[in-house]
């Protein structure tokens, strides 16, 4: 199996302009990201569409590909950016041979705007494989709030026994019939999503040309095509939270957070 981690980086973030380059303890964000991510995968390469975003990661010693501005999502950028290396895998450091067979190849779509995140992630991550496409979620716990459960910024996962996505929603799922709301994270195990993924090579040419689903449209959670379409999403548990940064008042946040770790 050959993993090549993705860093999908725009500049033009509505709510954070330029999100990319922001300084966390000296270093921009999409730094912070890139040594994290090879802390875990020989191969990691930012998709960006900006040539700020370009040359601060060349600068750092780092690899990333120039993609298109119009991507809707970043999924869409990491297609062009995979299908980038696969005409000159050599560039990236990879042979033609470990490039020749789109199943034994898995995509890590890593967020460009978690400078913390952790290379054990990544790694069950892939633990997940073989399969179509892999994801992250993370329990709740019994002290956690109602609150914080039905919080519809965090989506939820209903899991199989076996560990397969049943169903997203910024819901809570599953309703716990006939049991008052105060004792439902006392009483089973809800599981929140972290929005990681890793596709094999061929599922993610095929993810990306699927038309919006009516679920999807309805709770705005690109995963739900996948499913309406018939893929299956492997999960894997992860107890690590993690800091997102989607606002200029988050970059406080991180920069405590760097402080105490």
């Amino acid at each position: 199996m050959q993993a090549i981690g993705l860093i999908p980086a725009r500049w033009a973030s509505s709510r954070f302009p330029g999100k990319p380059l922001a300084q966390i303890g000296g270093k921009p964000m999409i730094q912070r990201v890139y040594e994290q991510a090879r802390k875990a995968l020989d191969t990691v390469v930012v998709a960006t569409d900006d040539s700020r975003i370009f040359d601060c990661v060349t600068s750092f010693g780092g690899q990333a590909v120039m993609t298109r501005s119009d991507h809707r999502c970043g999924t869409e950028r990491c297609l062009e950016a995979y299908q980038t290396i696969l005409s000159a895998p050599e560039a990236y450091g990879l042979t033609a041979q470990a490039m020749s067979d789109e199943q034994d190849i898995v995509v890590v779509n890593v967020q460009g705007d978690e400078p913390f995140i952790q290379p054990e992630q990544i790694r069950l991550l892939l633990g997940c494989f073989p399969t179509e496409i892999a994801t992250l979620v993370k329990p709740f716990r019994a002290n956690d709030t109602w609150e914080q459960l039905a919080n519809p910024n965090t989506p939820k996962v209903a899991v199989s026994k076996d560990g397969r996505a049943l169903l997203f929603s910024r819901s809570v799922i599953p309703y716990f019939r006939g049991v008052p709301q105060d004792e439902w994270l006392s009483r089973r195990q809800y599981y929140g999503h972290i929005g990681m993924y890793a596709y094999r090579g061929d599922v993610l040419r095929q993810i990306v040309s699927l038309p919006m689903s009516e679920l999807e449209q309805t709770e705005s959670l690109e995963q739900l095509r996948w499913l309406d379409h018939g893929y299956t999403i492997r999960v894997a548990v992860s107890e690590q939270s993690s800091v997102g940064i989607d606002t200029p008042e988050d970059l406080q946040r991180a920069e405590q957070f760097l402080l105490n770790s």
